[in-house]
């Protein structure tokens, strides 16, 4: 089982921009300390939800000031960049950090993001699959050209290759951000690992990762490659003495976060969108992850493990909005519950 931090640098009310991203470098840095596997780093633009704006980028600085810990994004939004240039920052993290850069990518949402940034709304609602596929074989070959419907160029050679890792073969590992059966089958099709929400429960993820195992197999990929694939689960951890302790920092805490960063998001067609509440969502998350003393943290992770078969997992520390709790969170989840579990 790998347990690794989710770091989205988010920013609390009353806390500056900087703030936040300092806390977001500290967690990484004890999160190594500690012994955690990994690193898992969002990314968002123009709300307080996250303040990184680019995961790859902070990628970059914390894999240079670590030696062991894995660093993923989770995750780059594709829709917002083109997939060649994507792939080349990840074949630079990967061959430089000696193979220890994870790739995540999703679809984001219908946010002013695709305004700003030129892509328009169709490279989010049907423009996804093409970057993908161009953004893999950016990962995968010695040389591309693109004729598809959104990307068109002659051919050109990849360079630096991802395969060229002193020591090591391939390139860096793909996850794929999954909300939607839709987007299950598209990572399913390309033996892709999935990121699965902090939002779905256990039988919500057991039943993805059964649908992603037909879609694979109906693909051709052999069921022992399939069943090989490592996905992962985000989730929520605060470890405490006891499990009210534990909910009662997130109760007093993240509702406050959520509202300002959650309502701050604006859609790019003015569509209507709605909001859960932000009290109601943090008891809920308090109810589906390791919220509490040690024992119980370390049985939850084992039972979704057990129920999902996922044995990874990227679990939001920095909840109380605290940084020398987050630091506290993330030395107790490596001292007290990895212990357990391995």
């Amino acid at each position: 089982m790998r347990v690794g931090a989710f770091v989205l640098a988010a920013q609390f009310p009353g806390q500056g921009q900087g703030e936040a991203l300092h806390r977001a470098v500290r967690t990484t840095e004890v999160a190594e300390e500690s012994g955690l596997d990994s690193v898992w780093l969002a990314e968002h633009h123009f709300v307080p939800y996250g303040t990184c704006p680019s995961a790859v980028t902070l990628a970059g600085l914390l894999l240079g000031r670590t030696r062991r810990i894995r660093v993923g994004t989770a995750v780059s939004v594709l829709p917002n960049i083109h997939p060649v240039a994507l792939g080349e920052q990840a074949a630079l993290l990967h061959l430089l950090s000696g193979g220890r850069f994870s790739l995540g990518v999703g679809r984001g949402g219908p946010w002013v993001d695709l305004e700003v940034f030129g892509s328009g709304l169709r490279a989010y609602e049907r423009d996804f699959p093409e970057s993908l596929d161009l953004l893999l074989r950016w990962l995968r070959e010695p040389r591309v050209s693109a004729d598809g419907e959104r990307y068109r160029f002659r051919e050109v050679p990849v360079v630096p290759r991802p395969d060229e890792l002193i020591g090591g073969a391939g390139g860096p590992e793909v996850v794929v951000a999954c909300t939607s059966a839709k987007s299950v089958r598209l990572a399913a099709e390309r033996a892709l690992p999935m990121l699965l929400g902090m939002h779905c429960g256990d039988e919500e993820k057991a039943d993805m990762v059964a649908l992603w195992r037909t879609h694979a197999i109906a693909a051709g990929h052999p069921p022992e490659a399939a069943d090989a694939v490592a996905h992962v689960s985000a989730g929520v951890a605060q470890i405490a003495d006891s499990r009210t302790e534990a909910t009662e920092t997130l109760v007093k805490a993240m509702p406050g976060w959520l509202r300002l960063g959650l309502g701050a998001h604006v859609t790019v067609d003015g569509r209507p969108r709605s909001m859960r509440d932000p009290v109601a969502y943090t008891e809920l998350l308090c109810g589906l992850h390791p919220v509490g003393p040690p024992r119980l943290a370390a049985d939850r992770l084992a039972a979704t493990a057990e129920r999902t078969g996922i044995t990874r997992f990227a679990l939001l520390v920095e909840g109380s909005g605290d940084l020398a709790a987050t630091e506290e969170n993330v030395r107790r989840m490596g001292a007290e519950v990895l212990s357990r579990l391995r």
